[in-house]
């Protein structure tokens, strides 16, 4: 295998990592922003912690990509992603869908950049991002699952009392 240095990325791969760190850095921020909008007082489910955690994580993934091409000698040009536009108005159930739907798109992303990696013959790139994969996939199975348990748990809650409003049930006051 060649050492880094002596054979560089290709162009798009290198322009692709780039993407995926700046995107990671994204997520990072629509992450921080839910954990400060979930917070104690909000008497929704504490998401705050898992928002705050997932931000640091993301940051740290964005930091693996960019000592990955510091590795391999190659040009850093972060690329601008516009700012998250989430809304932090609703249930927490809200929050979770938020965070899935970034998650997937990362995903994609990352699967990309893999289908990328194997055409450049990338093989160590083609490692980097299997592991990348790898916990991504964890992490998206997570919130799936944590979406379908609450999900369960406002239907179970209007099962119960099925003349309550589903904003009641979420926890949103209503005017009647």
């Amino acid at each position: 295998m060649a050492s880094p240095g002596h054979n560089l990325l290709s162009e798009d791969c290198r322009v692709a990592i780039n993407h995926m760190a700046s995107y990671e850095l994204h997520i990072s921020d629509a992450y921080l922003s839910m954990a400060c909008y979930y917070n104690q007082d909000m008497g929704v489910p504490l998401y705050a912690a898992f928002f705050e955690d997932q931000a640091e994580v993301k940051r740290e993934h964005a930091k693996q990509f960019l000592r990955y091409l510091r590795k391999w000698e190659s040009k850093i040009c972060l690329p601008v992603i516009k700012r998250p536009e989430i809304d932090n108005g609703g249930a927490g159930i809200q929050a979770l869908e938020s965070a899935l739907e970034l998650e997937n798109k990362l995903i994609n992303l990352l699967q990309n950049l893999k289908t990328m990696a194997s055409a450049s013959e990338e093989t160590d790139l083609l490692h980097f991002m299997g592991k990348c994969l790898d916990k991504q996939k964890r992490n998206t199975n997570y919130l799936e699952q944590q979406l379908a348990y609450h999900k369960g748990l406002g239907k179970q809650a209007q099962e119960e009392d099925p003349f309550k409003k589903p904003a009641q049930v979420s926890g949103k006051e209503t005017d009647v």
